[in-house]
């Protein structure tokens, strides 16, 4: 009896991981409108709804404010604050409570910007870096015009409702990806708090970040997240943008029109979902090694000790790859130049190896392992035969000329 109870508990346990497995792996099934999770380093959708629809970006506005406030100003570059930035700003909409005349340092107001949502703090850098808040608005336009994005437009600094302000959850993270290769927005947009140490016409000011899953100890506190920023108006419904990295794999996750659910908003819930969903389905593979030994080739004319050549990677290939397809099923296209002849330098550059994965193509050098000297022997075979061939050419032309004047 205590066999069969010892076994059932055990079958109940293996159905019940079994369960939770298959309910982690399967795609989520999100209440939020539109919503996309992309892998950083291909760019490949591992999940999307409604990515191409057009949507209110709300605060996640605020990462191309900040992106273009880094490439175009000096962390330590000192700000005033004028009427205008602090003035414009509906009521009900988040802010700083900045002074006018107040001086702050770009870095404080990114951090403003970024980790408590301030709109004051946006309108004052785009006056600082633009000249004008319209003008840094058109630089906004040309940023998404330049990373190729056709489906964004912005009317303002920090995503004030405008029904041609909008964007899609694909732009989003193409934006994202684009921001999180400069580290200072990374480390901006990845703070839990920060703190405005006192100024000409404030004191102190503490502020905790409205992504609550960058928050430790939050209740939706997820810890494999590196950076994000959250959006909302009532028009926008619940957004968020964020990245996340695990097991060398870094996803960008975006979602627009959330709502809230028994008082937990979806774009919490439903990013940590979908990260679980990547990390679960996807993982990060190394297929080649640098240095590692692709082909071998025979250089013909090369000398009988160096003319056997291995063929290197260049440098060392990571494939994003499903779980369920073994990566020794994939087989590599090798491209390699023509009419390989010695002398070849050791790490000269003789061809490619190509990966196609779903599309994606993943490729690396072949280079020489070692240098291959030309065939002396072959090399003195090659002059005795282009010696006999000119011997024979003017033995034919004076035989010709000999004939002719026998005709004659």
């Amino acid at each position: 009896m205590k066999k069969i109870m010892i076994l059932y508990f055990t079958l109940i346990l293996i159905l019940l991981n079994f369960t939770s497995v298959l309910a982690t792996t399967k795609k989520p099934d999100l209440v939020s409108q539109t919503a996309i999770l992309m892998d950083n380093q291909t760019g490949k959708i591992l999940y999307a709804k409604n990515e191409n629809k057009k949507m209110y970006p709300a605060s996640t506005t605020k990462i191309v404010t900040a992106i273009i406030a880094l490439e175009n100003s000096h962390l330590d570059d000192i700000v005033t604050v004028s009427y205008q930035a602090v003035m414009s700003i509906p009521d009900g909409y988040s802010s700083a409570s900045l002074q006018i005349g107040e001086k702050l340092t770009i870095h404080q107001l990114l951090q403003l910007l970024l980790v408590h949502s301030a709109n004051d703090a946006a309108n004052t850098l785009a006056e600082y870096i633009g000249g004008s808040i319209e003008s840094f608005v058109s630089m906004m336009n040309t940023k998404v015009y330049e990373l190729g994005l056709s489906n964004t437009h912005f009317t303002n600094t920090y995503g004030l409702h405008d029904d041609n302000h909008y964007t899609t959850a694909q732009d989003l993270a193409m934006i994202m990806k684009y921001c999180i290769q400069n580290e200072n927005f990374r480390k901006l947009a990845g703070s839990a708090s920060c703190v405005i140490p006192a100024t000409n016409k404030y004191g102190p000011r503490r502020y905790t970040s409205t992504n609550e899953l960058i928050i430790p100890n939050h209740a939706n506190y997820y810890p494999f997240l590196t950076s994000g920023k959250t959006g909302f108006t009532s028009q926008a419904g619940d957004c968020l943008v964020s990245c996340s990295y695990k097991d060398n794999l870094e996803l960008i996750c975006v979602i627009l029109g959330g709502k809230t659910v028994n008082g937990i908003s979806t774009r919490f819930s439903e990013t940590k979902d979908l990260y679980q969903y990547g990390y679960l389905n996807y993982s990060i593979h190394p297929i080649l090694q640098q240095d590692d030994i692709v082909t071998q080739v025979e250089i013909l004319n090369g000398t009988k000790e160096t003319r056997n050549l291995n063929l290197l990677a260049n440098t060392s290939i990571n494939i994003l790859l499903e779980n369920t397809i073994p990566k020794d099923s994939l087989s590599p296209e090798l491209k390699l130049k023509e009419n390989i002849n010695a002398p070849i330098e050791q790490g000269e550059t003789l061809g490619k190896v190509i990966y196609m994965i779903d599309g994606i193509q993943y490729e690396t050098d072949l280079v020489a392992s070692h240098a291959v000297e030309p065939s002396k022997i072959l090399s003195l075979i090659l002059q005795i035969g282009f010696g006999f061939l000119m011997i024979l050419l003017v033995h034919m032309v004076f035989f010709h000329q000999k004939t002719k004047r026998k005709k004659r």
